[in-house]
């Protein structure tokens, strides 16, 4: 089946099950004529030995048609709307009230432009989890406090990161939190398996963890000095874990023109959604990006088979600066 998407303010879309087609009005040189239980050449018997004249009713005609052209899903509104009201916890007073945000699978189906299957998969990537029958997002600071209860108990416990058994996190946090809550920071942070003997483990992912405590780092300071930052990092994250800056690409921004060098806070998701506005955005925050540097935040706009130095090409200048290849916008950020 297809669906055509869009609130009123919003270009129409078409989804089938599981992708996303911006519609546009094409006319057409060629009348297009409607007939009610018209024959395709292919549908009438050619061995018919006489040829008969059929006579049909023309029930309309067209000079335009919708054509169809495969466009990234509209995903961002998705976020927007799950953070009007954040989960905060079984205790959070906002929460017993009668008055937050809620949003069940088919409200989201009917608001977010895009196919039932690219919303369903974009609800994991951010981490959703459904409480009572609706959709929601950790608050950031709940999200760290679970994972720092879970990243705590497998201290405590000497585990291997990559052997964190679910049964005994549920019975030693349980009465801290909710077990739900704690199974889905372990499927956030972790990835599932069942060993052998059947029992239910998750495999922890280093650049997630250390990716979410940068961000908690972070958030509270406008600029960090880059050095002081990496020290500090290493030193929160749980033991035998690695710090890389690579793990916060679209995260975070290093800028080395600054003396001594310092790093700060840019989520791609706080972005605009728009190719010309997330350019306009960027060039507006950096004047000359070069393209390792631009890259993170750019790579989700690329459609179907397309590549970053195409969108590149398309809205930015690229110029030479210490034998470095940078970008520049195409026209003046006001």
């Amino acid at each position: 089946s297809l669906v055509i998407r869009g609130e009123k303010d919003e270009q129409a879309v078409l989804c089938s099950k599981d992708k996303t087609y911006d519609m546009k009005i094409a006319d057409t040189s060629n009348m297009l004529l409607f007939i009610p239980g018209c024959k395709t050449p292919e549908q009438l018997n050619v061995d018919q030995p006489s040829c008969n004249i059929i006579h049909s009713q023309i029930a309309g005609f067209s000079n335009n048609y919708w054509e169809l052209r495969r466009c990234r899903p509209k995903l961002k509104k998705l976020r927007k709307l799950l953070m009007e009201d954040p989960y905060e916890g079984p205790d959070s007073r906002k929460d017993q009230s009668l008055t937050f945000s809620k949003y069940t699978t088919e409200d989201l189906f009917s608001l977010i432009q895009a196919s039932e299957e690219e919303i369903l998969h974009q609800l994991q990537v951010i981490d959703a989890c459904k409480i009572e029958g609706y959709w929601r997002i950790l608050e950031f600071d709940y999200e760290m406090k679970l994972l720092n209860h879970v990243t705590q108990l497998i201290d405590s416990e000497s585990w291997s990161l990559s052997k964190v058994p679910l049964r005994t996190c549920l019975e030693e946090l349980g009465s801290l939190e909710p077990t739900e809550m704690i199974e889905h920071i372990l499927l956030s942070y972790g990835r599932k398996y069942i060993d052998d003997a059947g029992d239910v483990y998750f495999e922890m992912h280093e650049d997630k963890i250390c990716r979410a405590i940068a961000q908690m780092l972070l958030q509270n300071a406008v600029k960090f000095n880059l050095s002081e930052f990496q020290e500090v990092w290493q030193q929160s994250v749980p033991e035998g874990m690695t710090t890389r800056l690579n793990q916060l690409k679209g995260l975070a921004l290093v800028d080395k023109s600054s003396r001594p060098e310092t790093i700060f806070l840019l989520k791609v998701e706080d972005l605009p959604e728009d190719n010309q506005e997330r350019f306009n955005s960027l060039f507006s925050i950096r004047e000359k990006w070069t393209e390792e540097d631009i890259t993170p935040y750019i790579q989700d706009l690329c459609a179907e088979k397309q590549t970053v130095g195409a969108l590149l090409t398309k809205y930015a200048r690229s110029s030479m600066q210490n034998g470095v290849k940078v970008y520049n916008s195409r026209r003046p950020i006001s």
